[in-house]
């Protein structure tokens, strides 16, 4: 039988080891290009943070997926320093962000697709630079990275994305590495499967974000149809909006028939939904109320599904050569 583990920033685990999973989240956010113009996205308090998963891992918690790629503000020693402070396991990206927290003559724009894919598969394989590919030095430390990610906007993709869609998928099918994406509030999630599913990826490895905030059940549906995984986000946005809960409205109808599919996380990328910078609702919101909601609509056996095993089969590395 394959020997399946998960790579984290202090080396490769078990999936046995995994547990707890939020499957999005931003652990740091470093200075960058968008937290200039954005300061509320900052996330590179080292204390404030490990604090928040200190609590995270007393409540049971046991692994993060910081969702932010190359070059858009990761930090991997401040991943490593979070990490071994507060015993939560944390995976972190290669792969590249949204075309906003890039400037626009951003070295993105100006290599190859194959230059492209062997970045993504040097952060995998070898170690992610040190300066996070932002100057002529790579110093490449021992950390790598655990999957790659994409994002895509409100319009159909570009010709740029579409490359960055198959360098993605190339480092993907070499490395064995997971796939994991954004949307904005679920657009484009349809296409991005369907181009997954061309390309070949291993869509048991591939999971899209945010596309609870699409609302729409069918719509849903349909992405769900294909094979891709999905990942939602958005409980607690409804609620500080005083909105009806789309995302408790979708688990509720989807869960049953597509319980082998679904994840969850917080994504929280302003320092303002953080406790420990003073914020609400903190981390450990979804371990809080998602039993409790489960279990009065009568779903309380997909807790383990949502939070355990669906992580572990998506986040496992699988064999490139299998």
């Amino acid at each position: 039988m394959e020997n399946k583990f998960f790579r984290t920033v202090l080396g490769d685990r078990p999936i046995d080891k995994m547990g707890l999973t939020y499957s999005h989240e931003h652990i740091i956010i470093e200075e960058s290009y968008l937290t200039v113009k954005h300061p509320e996205f900052l996330l590179n308090d080292v204390n404030k943070v490990s604090h928040e998963l200190v609590n995270f891992y007393n409540a049971g918690g046991r692994t993060v997926v910081d969702t932010m790629p190359a070059n858009s503000g990761r930090n991997i020693l401040k991943s490593v320093e979070v990490s071994r402070r507060s015993r939560v396991n944390i995976i972190v990206p290669t792969g590249i962000h949204l075309e906003i927290y890039y400037p626009k003559n951003h070295w993105r724009y100006t290599i190859s697709e194959d230059e492209m894919t062997r970045l993504f598969i040097a952060d995998i394989n070898e170690g992610i630079d040190e300066f996070d590919h932002t100057g002529s030095t790579i110093k490449r430390t021992p950390h790598k990275a655990g999957l790659i990610k994409l994002a895509t906007g409100d319009e159909p993709f570009t010709k740029h994305q579409e490359m960055i869609f198959r360098a993605v998928v190339n480092a993907h099918l070499e490395t064995g590495a997971p796939i994991l994406t954004h949307t904005n509030f679920g657009k484009q999630a349809l296409e991005q499967a369907e181009l997954f599913h061309k390309l070949g990826a291993k869509l048991k490895h591939v999971v899209l974000s945010h596309v609870d905030r699409a609302k729409d059940l069918d719509y849903n549906k349909s992405v769900l149809d294909i094979g891709v995984r999905v990942e939602y986000d958005s409980t607690f946005r409804w609620e500080l909006k005083g909105e009806e809960n789309h995302t408790l409205n979708l688990l509720q109808n989807l869960l049953p028939d597509y319980p082998d599919q679904i994840t969850m996380g917080m994504d929280m990328a302003k320092n303002a939904y953080w406790k420990s910078y003073g914020g609400q609702p903190g981390l450990n919101y979804l371990i809080e109320t998602i039993p409790e909601f489960l279990k009065s609509k009568g779903l309380r056996e997909y807790y383990k599904n949502l939070f355990f095993e669906n992580p572990k089969r998506l986040y496992a590395f699988f064999n490139p050569n299998g």
